[in-house]
């Protein structure tokens, strides 16, 4: 496994762990039409595309997405469709100049998506941070609540854009210049601005963020709030925020939506969400949430976390018993360590400890 790239291995960590909880690998193809991302290009984290001329003169993609490849060729079906895949898309990573190869790992759970689906999506977000880094954080919001503060003004699309944006950012002043711009309520800028301000772990936050007083029809999205909650408590993960700076475009969005982020890497590694509303606009009558976790920027993680090329190094020589070395080079891998056996005097790689075991001593 030492020689697989970091990514690659984490790839193989994280499908394991969704195939145990009966999630089947799915397989896409390496292109789709061109006019699948056109008419879908809010719903991607770039707008540019890498195209080329197929022979029969259609303009084709490379794809920068695979959520939208498992909605246009899956069916609706009576039983929940539940699938993992791991695929490389093709796009211009965040900061970053020209189009690269980028391998995206995730989740898609397609049906009826109720209390129980949410929690265990959201709970495999979270072993999936986990899974690279103990050190993360799930940042957990739901655009019902957005949506239904909103609906208690006449905005238009341009209006919900804007003040999305500065929830976003947590701008909170400039919230309440735009609010006041665009003559929204006393009662719902208040609530907007809940928004920005209410932030920490999910289940006593939601408590504080319900004393606030909410619209009726955001009752629905509070109630899967608390279901989540209960669900991750109960699955026994504590790293999840309710954190409303966590927005996406109402047009695909439509509930439960998080981001994930580990220490050490400035910007989000997982991303994912309800997303009925795109199910809709591709002719689907399914719910759906699911969630991607972005490997391009692991492998420079991973080599600036460790400076060591495995956790232990075991040297021999010909007195060496191989029957023993095997032994605790298979006790090393138990105890979830990576471990490298070979002869002394060559190239010794770095490693955290050094078992010698020349000469039939053992020196740790």
């Amino acid at each position: 496994m030492q020689s697989l790239k970091a990514d690659e291995r984490i790839a193989i960590d994280l499908r394991g762990l969704y195939q145990r909880y009966g999630y089947q690998p799915y397989k896409v193809g390496k292109f789709e039409a061109y006019d699948l991302y056109m008419r879908n290009k809010n719903f991607l984290t770039s707008e540019q595309i890498l195209t080329f001329s197929d022979t029969d003169g259609r303009l084709m993609a490379l794809k920068p997405d695979v959520t939208l490849s498992i909605v246009k060729n899956t069916k609706d079906e009576d039983t929940p469709l539940k699938v993992c895949y791991a695929e490389n898309v093709y796009r211009v990573p965040r900061g970053a100049y020209g189009f690269k190869e980028i391998m995206q790992v995730g989740v898609e759970c397609l049906g009826v998506v109720d209390a129980y689906a949410m929690g265990e999506v959201l709970m495999l977000a979270a072993r999936s941070l986990a899974a690279i880094s103990k050190r993360y954080v799930l940042d957990v919001s739901d655009m019902g609540i957005v949506s239904g503060i909103l609906a208690q003004e006449a905005l238009d699309h341009a209006a919900h854009r804007e003040l999305l944006a500065l929830i976003s950012e947590k701008n909170l002043h400039g919230l309440r210049e735009r609010c006041r711009a665009l003559g929204i309520g006393a009662r719902t800028a208040r609530q907007l601005e809940a928004l920005v301000t209410v932030c920490g772990p999910l289940g006593e936050t939601l408590s504080e963020f319900e004393a606030l007083g909410m619209p009726a029809c955001c009752e629905e999205a509070l109630a899967n709030l608390r279901a989540v909650s209960g669900m991750i408590c109960a699955y026994g993960i504590d790293q999840v925020n309710l954190d409303f700076s966590v927005v996406n475009d109402m047009s695909y969005y439509n509930g439960l939506i998080f981001s994930g982020f580990i220490d050490g890497i400035p910007a989000s590694v997982l991303s994912g969400g309800r997303y009925d509303p795109l199910m809709r606009r591709m002719g689907r009558k399914s719910q759906a949430i699911g969630f991607a976790v972005y490997l391009d920027q692991l492998e420079r993680f991973m080599q600036t976390r460790s400076e060591n090329d495995v956790d232990t190094l075991i040297l021999y020589d010909a007195a060496a018993d191989p029957q023993e070395l095997a032994r605790l080079a298979q006790e090393e891998v138990r105890c979830g360590r990576s471990v490298r056996v070979q002869t002394a005097g060559g190239t010794a790689l770095r490693a955290e400890r050094t078992v010698d075991l020349c000469g039939g001593r053992t020196k740790a």
